[in-house]
């Protein structure tokens, strides 16, 4: 298939990477001349920072021309979709796939409507391993176009790892929901792994993360990753005990008490991440700094 994407950083890089492994023809664009520089010249791929020559040499499949977006949410990815709409074509298909609200999705779909386009929200997840070796995709849209780009989805997915949602903001709307489920595991095994540290037992963190990823229950791709970080660095002291909260759980915070929906350890853990006066050593936050180090590339200092 042939594919115009448009942001190639943290995560659009490797997924540019998955898409040519499976066979897929790609063109980029990015506002970075030094990220259009690294991928022409180690992926040997037409690449532009120039928006009207993106625009003008976009590749087209028999069907669809289709644009891949993967940019920050809110007024960058919304600013972009307004661009493309002015020069959108009949049937030009626009994949969303970063973490927008789903409001904002539902709005770039009608946008995009008028101009006899489509808009697909593709919320994906998998961190940086799965953008480059199979991610986990949750698409919204118009399921006539989803039947047509299913091989798309399914050749850059882990087996089994992608399920077609719905109507356009569904996809969007799953992902900001396993967002918040996602903040609740993180807090667990922070607060749980602080308690050991913290006890009178003296326990090696990085044999007893490993040896509960085994076989134990609460066994897991984040548990793994957790153990991984124990293993280079036994008390995580590279670690900054400091990390951030995202809009996106904000987000599900406020339409679960809009569906009457109680969300106590979500918004425990959401909560968690707004205390300002957290200290930089506290242990559970440099749990939760190790696993997005291991899933999303931070700096294990951000």
């Amino acid at each position: 298939m042939k594919l115009n994407v448009i942001g190639i950083g943290k995560m659009g890089y490797p997924l540019v990477q998955n898409m040519l492994d499976n066979g897929h023809e790609v063109s980029v664009f990015d506002v970075s001349e030094e990220n259009v520089t690294k991928i022409s010249q180690e992926l040997n791929i037409k690449a532009t920072t120039d928006f009207d020559a993106f625009m003008n040499d976009a590749l087209r499949d028999e069907e669809y021309r289709v644009f891949w977006l993967m940019l920050p949410p809110g007024n960058i990815t919304n600013a972009t979709v307004k661009r493309l709409a002015e020069k959108a074509e009949e049937n030009d298909v626009v994949i969303e796939g970063g973490n927008s609200n789903h409001h904002d999705s539902m709005r770039n779909g009608d946008l995009l409507k008028e101009k006899g386009a489509y808009f697909m929200d593709v919320g994906t997840s998998g961190g940086i391993a799965g953008a480059r070796n199979g991610a986990s995709l949750m698409i919204g849209g118009e399921r006539k176009v989803y039947e047509s780009l299913e091989p798309l989805f399914a050749s850059i997915s882990e087996e089994n790892g992608y399920v077609y949602t719905g109507k356009v903001g569904s996809g969007h709307f799953l992902k900001l929901v396993h967002n918040a489920i996602y903040y609740g595991i993180q807090q667990a095994y922070g607060e749980g792994l602080e308690i050991l540290e913290k006890s009178e037992f003296d326990y090696d963190l990085a044999e007893v993360t490993a040896a509960l990823n085994s076989s134990s229950v609460i066994r897991s791709w984040v548990l793994g990753i957790i153990a991984d970080a124990f293993a280079n660095d036994n008390h995580l002291d590279n670690y900054s005990g400091h990390i951030k909260g995202s809009k996106s759980t904000n987000w599900v915070i406020t339409e679960a008490m809009d569906m009457d929906v109680p969300v106590p350890a979500i918004f425990s853990a959401l909560a968690m991440r707004h205390r300002g006066v957290q200290d930089d050593q506290s242990f559970s936050g440099k749990v939760v700094s190790a696993i997005r180090a291991g899933v999303g590339g931070y700096s294990p200092k951000s």
